[in-house]
This record gives structure tokens, C-alpha cells and sequence, in this order.
């Protein structure tokens, strides 16, 4: 038995997204976001590894430290970096081992771990946060006037579902 054609099957999916999202522009809207979401990303992750050897991962886990002040809970760090706890916890067993953060026991529970910087992961920030830092300016921000900007952060913070990656 032969399965459907192309363009019964372009027919269908084109019927389904005309039931589910009636407005074009919403649909030309979302497909504009992955893209970009994509894009920007793998470029980021690729430019910042060529230029540094560390991964873009790597450098979200320091940056958020840093912003914390140097140092996170674990599950506060997972839920800033927006990666599940598990993955998390690999990511910061290797960091350990290259002597860019420790871990210890919170003082108040000490089932929880805290996560903190090192002076070498302080350090490696100082070192890789330029490197990043620009390539956000010349990819994304210098492409968008101030208005623009206003306008993207004010919808996407719209659109910004509040959960956990568990």
C-alpha cells in the first residue's frame, strides 16, 4: 500500500494550521522566532567555542553565577540557566573538574548543593565574556533600533511561560 502523496500531505498540514492558527502573520510570526531563536544560537555556541574552547552552555553557568553574586543552589541555578536539574548536574560535575566552580553543601539544608564560581571561573568569564558579549552586539542587538528592542522584550516577556525544566 502506498502512503498519501505530497501534496495530500502538504494539503492536510495546511488544513491543520488553518484550524489551529487561523491568523498567517501568527504562524509567519513563530516560524520568524524559531529561526531566529536557532540561528542565533548556533552561531553563538560555534563563534564562542572557535574563539575560546568553551562552550556557550558553560559560559550561561558562569554568567548566571556572576550575576548571583558568585554563587547559586543548584535547583536556582538549573532554573536561571534553563536546563533541567540532571542536565545541569552533569554540566557542573564538569566544571568542577576543570576548576571553574566548586560545589558544597548549603549551610541552612545541607541536603541542597551550592554551586559557586572559582577564581579560575572567574577568571575564564573575564576571558570569554567579551568574546560573547560582542557577538550578541553584532548578530542581534546592532541589527535593531531602540524601539525595536523595546517592542521585542515587552512581547516576548508576553510569551514567556514560567515553568521549570525538571
Amino acid at each position: 500500500m502506498q502512503g498519501p502523496s505530497r501534496s495530500d500531505v502538504a494539503g492536510l498540514l495546511g488544513q491543520l494550521v488553518a484550524r489551529e492558527l487561523p491568523s498567517a502573520s501568527g504562524l509567519k510570526a513563530w516560524d520568524s522566532f524559531l529561526r531566529a531563536h536557532a540561528t542565533l544560537m548556533r552561531r553563538l555556541e560555534v563563534d564562542l567555542a572557535q574563539a575560546t574552547g568553551l562552550a556557550l552552555a558553560d559560559f550561561d553557568v558562569l554568567a548566571q553565577l556572576a550575576r548571583a553574586g558568585g554563587e547559586l543552589r543548584m535547583t536556582d541555578l538549573a532554573a536561571r540557566a534553563l536546563i533541567s536539574r540532571s542536565g545541569m548536574t552533569r554540566r557542573v560535575a564538569r566544571l568542577v573538574e576543570d576548576g571553574l566552580v566548586r560545589r558544597a553543601n548549603a549551610d541552612a539544608d545541607a541536603r541542597g548543593v551550592v554551586v559557586a564560581l572559582t577564581e579560575a571561573g572567574v577568571a575564564r568569564l573575564i576571558e570569554t565574556a567579551p568574546v560573547h558579549l560582542r557577538a550578541v552586539s553584532e548578530l542581534f542587538v546592532a541589527r535593531l533600533d531602540d524601539q525595536e528592542l523595546a517592542a521585542l522584550e515587552n512581547a516576548l516577556h508576553k510569551v514567556t511561560v514560567d515553568c521549570t525544566f525538571g
